[in-house]
This record gives structure tokens, sequence and C-alpha cells, in this order.
């Protein structure tokens, strides 16, 4: 070919391709500009409307199928044009609550995703948790506001975060839910990390364009502003701006319509039941995302293969400010925990010497009574043993809470491995209880996973601050602490650590050091051997205005008489239930257990003895 064909066709080929991402860049620079107006848009909107009425015409629940177009707006437009509502009480809550139940109801799924703010490269507890239903109705929830002054998340709210029946999809929605928990201790369950969609149904997805932005862009052909001056706003601000209200929704919209639109809802003809797009899913729900394949194979999870500790956040995630805070290693809730080797019911059972059923107990118990030779094996299955001599007490009825058999399991969840045992009133208080209101009673002790353990813990630490502050029983301040470090030998010690391990201290300073040590023990001669006493004094005095916190609470219940330190009594159990809200308590158990029996026994004029 003739050289100056060859250039001739170059420069065609340059021209060509040039004109075509020429037109390119104009169809994406008009379609952002379409759809950022249709915001700016629903945004005055809003702003305009004040009446219910309107604002649910807004809203639209509509119940329809999702792959219907009406006046050349797209499903996908229609999300990320819907309405957007932020929380920051347990009255605005309830209110969102209800908008959102009924969209769950239609499709159990919410785009979800997190903001907060990091300080010198520590992140903050989580400021904002979005949720988008498939309507495209967002919440935006202000954690610190809703939990502020003590205050208990709304039910609602926990229950929708830990039902595994709604899925929460999103990018790097795990790293989010393990932050949740560590933050507020909220449980995240069914969760699904879209990336994982991505990799299974679309092979023009790559690993490097796995963030949100990217994949909007590929598979929705919406830009997401991921400017710096957004991402790293203050999210703790009192009032959001509106460019951060808009920011903030679009991640969980879009979080919500990629999930849909990978499953097939945009694309099918028909209407596909739930459970038929759902198995599309199989094998994602509740698995942490890896990357570089070591956890994918041709877009499945693989199971097989090296397990490896969670990043906080990975590199793919573009919701980030400053030094990412979800790359820090973070322990999954529950870790650390030492779980039971063996069950605590063995459901073993005493009889009286007339055959009447007396308590269920361990197997180790029953078996001693066995070896004392004061008691006779009826049966093993159930083992059953009658005692040779008349108890103590017998229960007053068949339904008798320690007549009861229960199960080895998680009183919350169910679950029915990784158990420990839960001291529902905590053993803080209930060690300075009279011996009448502790003495062989296992009521209060439950079962509980590891899991859920750890969160039962962390609402157990807001009714104790309520409980200082009502009266004024400090936790972790100087009155609680035994021993106190006194600050003079301390001084002492170190002046004496000094000399005897410094090579050389210039002289005006090791006559500094001894002067403190010759003032300390009042005499102008300073040996060797009094320099290596002065080097092990020991620091720490007893406090002497030093009470516990749990017995400082106990004193002033027990002013009360026994009804008022029974009240504190329920007043943890009540609170259990209210924050936990288990699922599989064993029967009989009750906020009031005892309770009549012990005022029967003793009445109102019990002398308390604290122990």
């Amino acid at each position: 070919m003739p050289r100056h064909a060859g250039i001739t066709l170059g420069v065609a080929s340059l021209v060509g391709t040039t004109v075509g991402f020429l037109v390119l860049w104009k169809y994406l620079k008009n379609r952002r500009k379409q759809l950022f107006a249709a915001g700016d848009h629903r945004d005055t909107v809003t702003d305009d409307i004040e009446s219910d009425t309107n604002k649910q015409l807004i809203i639209k629940h509509v119940k329809e199928p999702l792959k219907t177009e009406s006046a050349g707006i797209s499903v996908v437009e229609k999300i990320l044009v819907a309405n957007v509502e932020t929380v920051s009480n347990t009255d605005e809550w309830e209110n969102v609550w209800s908008l959102l139940k009924k969209d769950t109801d239609v499709y159990p799924v919410l785009g979800m995703d997190c903001e907060w703010v990091s300080v010198d490269g520590k992140a903050n507890p989580v400021s904002l948790l979005q949720m988008s239903s498939y309507s495209g109705f967002c919440a935006l929830v202000r954690l610190p506001q809703m939990s502020r002054n003590g205050h208990v998340l709304p039910k609602t709210l926990l229950n929708l975060l830990a039902d595994n029946g709604v899925l929460k999809v999103g990018v790097g929605c795990w790293e989010d839910s393990s932050k949740l928990l560590n933050d507020y201790g909220l449980s995240v369950k069914g969760i699904v990390d879209i990336r994982y969609l991505a990799m299974r149904h679309r092979r023009d997805i790559f690993q490097n364009t796995l963030s949100l932005k990217s994949l909007s862009e590929t598979i929705l052909s919406f830009p997401l502003d991921k400017s710096f001056q957004l991402r790293c706003s203050n999210w703790d601000a009192d009032e959001f701006t509106k460019d951060q209200v808009l920011y903030a929704a679009r991640d969980a919209q879009v979080s919500v319509a990629l999930f849909l639109h990978l499953l097939g809802f945009f694309s099918t003809d028909s209407t596909c039941p739930w459970e038929s797009l759902l198995g599309k899913c199989q094998g994602l729900v509740d698995v942490p995302f890896k990357i570089k394949g070591n956890g994918i194979s041709n877009g499945e999870v693989s199971r097989s293969s090296r397990q490896r500790k969670e990043r906080a956040g990975d590199q793919l995630t573009q919701n980030t400010q400053g030094n990412d805070p979800r790359r820090n290693k973070r322990k999954p809730l529950g870790v650390g925990y030492s779980a039971r080797k063996s069950p605590l019911y063995d459901n073993c059972f005493l009889h009286a010497p007339d055959g009447q059923p007396l308590c269920t107990c361990d197997r180790k118990k029953a078996q001693w009574y066995l070896d004392k030779g004061i008691g006779d094996l009826v049966s093993t299955a159930p083992f059953i043993v009658k005692l040779r001599f008349e108890p103590s007490g017998r229960p007053e009825s068949s339904g008798d809470y320690y007549l009861t058999v229960k199960e080895n399991i998680c009183v919350v969840c169910g679950k029915r491995e990784s158990y420990i045992r839960k001291n529902i009133v905590p053993h803080e208080y209930r060690r300075h209880f009279p011996v009448q209101m502790k003495d062989h009673n296992s009521h209060d002790v439950l079962l509980l996973c590891t899991s859920c353990h750890a969160v039962s813990n962390y609402y157990d630490s807001h009714l104790k601050q309520q409980l200082a502050e009502q009266f004024n029983a400090p936790i972790g301040c100087e009155e609680g602490m035994r021993l106190l470090e006194d600050p003079a030998h301390r001084q002492v010690r170190s002046a004496a650590r000094a000399l005897l391990n410094a090579a050389k201290i210039p002289e005006p300073r090791k006559e500094e050091l001894l002067n403190e040590i010759r003032a300390f023990y009042h005499s102008e001669d300073v040996t060797e051997e009094k320099i290596k006493e002065a080097a092990s004094l020991e620091t720490r005095i007893f406090n002497e205005t030093y009470t516990p916190h749990g017995l400082k609470v106990v004193q002033k219940h027990a002013k009360g008489g026994l009804r008022s330190l029974m009240e504190l009594e329920k007043r943890w159990r009540e609170h259990f239930l209210d924050t936990m809200q288990p699922k599989h308590l064993p029967q009989q158990w009750s906020v009031d257990h005892n309770h009549s029996k012990l005022l029967k026994k003793y009445g109102d004029d019990l002398l308390i003895q604290l122990c």
C-alpha cells in the first residue's frame, strides 16, 4: 500500500473514533442533565407540598409490576425521583416506617448505605443510615440524634434490620453492617452485595469497575456525583443541605435500582414471582465480598477458598471520607466470647419419694444424689432420680418454671450453636441481693448466642447509665474505683528508677531526683538500698470512699424494702424483653417470677440484709 494511502486511512480512522466519542459524550451529558433536573424538580415539589394527601401522591406506592413505564419516564428514573424523608426522632420514624412497610410487603428489599465522619483518620460512629425501598422512597435515619440521651432505638427499626427476609442491598453493605453493630449494636441480616450479582450476571463487568459509581454508569447509564466536597461533608451537621440529602438518597436508591435491574425486573415482559427472581441471589446472602477472585469463581462464591480476614472497607468502595475507616480491621460482633462446650440444660428430673416431680436439673447433680446413696434411678430416658428423703420445698403447681423442659438454643434468635449464659439481672447487682432473692434461682440465667449476647450487653449499658444518673451511682469515676494512684509515691518511684537505670544523668538533674527521695523519707542520707526501696514503692492506695455502682443501686432500692428490690429485678427483666424481643423463651418465664412466693413467705417487713 502506498505510504500516503496508509496515512490517509489512519487519519480517517482517528477522525471517526473522535466523532464517535463526541457523540457518546454528548448523549451522556444530556442524560445527566435530564436526571438531575428531575431530581431538582422533585426537591422543589416536595418543599412546596405540605399535606399528607399530596405526599402520598408523590411517593405513589404502586403495586403493579415494576416493568411498566409511563409518560416517557423509565422505572429507574421513577426510583431516582421518589420522595425522601429525614428521620431524627422516634415519631418521625414511625411515620416513615409505615411507608417502608407497605413497600417491603410487596417486594422485601431495601437499598442500604451509611455515612459517617472521620477525624484525624479515626472514624466516628455512623451518622446516617440510608434505606430505599423498591419504589425509590428513601428514609435517611440520623442515628446519633435518635439515640441521644440514652434513648433506645425503635423496635420496628431493630426488627427491620434484623429481618433476614428483607434483603439489604448495596456496595460494601457488609462493612456498613459491621460498623452498625460495633457503633450501635444493630444486628443487620439479609445482606446482599450487588457486586456479586454484577459479576454473576454481567460478563462485561470487571473488578476495577465494581464501585457504586461505575456500576451505576455502566448498568443504569446514570452518573453519580461522588465529588470530594459531598463525600467528605459534615454528616453530623444539625441540618443537611439539599445537596447532602440528594447525595445520600441517591446512593440507596441507585443500590436498589441496580439490584432490581440485575435480577431482571426491568427486562422481562411478564411479572415474575419474587421467589423466582430471588433464586438468582442463591449463595450470596450474608456473604462478605471477596476481592481478586479468592472468593469468586465464574461469578459464584467459592466456600472452599482460603478464608481471609475481612477488611472494614475495600478499595473499590467509593463512599469514603479521608482514610476510609472501613479499611480498618474490625472483629465481628461476638468475637472474643467463650461459647459453651456443653449444653446448659440436660433436662434430668428429680422426684419426691412419692413420685411428685420437683424440678429439672443437670446430669451431674442428678448423678450426685445417686452417688451419695440418697436417690434411686427411675429411668435413663428421660433421666429421673427419686429422692429417698423429704425435700425442703415442693412446687406449688405442675406448671412451675423449674419443671419445664428447656432447649439449648439462643432465646432471642433460636441459634443452636455458639451460645453462652446470659444473666438477665447483671451479676454486679444480683450479687448484693439478700440471700432470699438469689438462693437456687436460675430463672434469670438464659442462653444467648455470642452475637445476641454482645447486642444485649450494648443495651444493658444504656440501662446502667440510667440507673447511675437516677441513683447518683457513677460508673468508672474515682468514687467507683477500689484503688487509686498516689501521685507522690509514683513520682518518688519514677525518680528512684531513673537513678538506677539511667546510664548518664546530668548532675543538676541527678540532684533534683535525689532531693525528691530525701523529701519523701525526711532524710538527708540517701543510700543505694534506700533508692532500691523507693524504686519498688506501691503507688496504689485503697479508696476509702469506694462504693461499687451495683451496690449503691441495690442499697437505694433496699431502703424501700422487699418490693422495691423486686421492682429492680422486674425492671431488668422487662428491659431484656423490650430491647431483645426474644422469640424462644422457656415456658413460664415471667417478669414477676417468684415475687408472689417471696411476699407470701416473708411479707413486706422482711429485714433486708445485703450481701
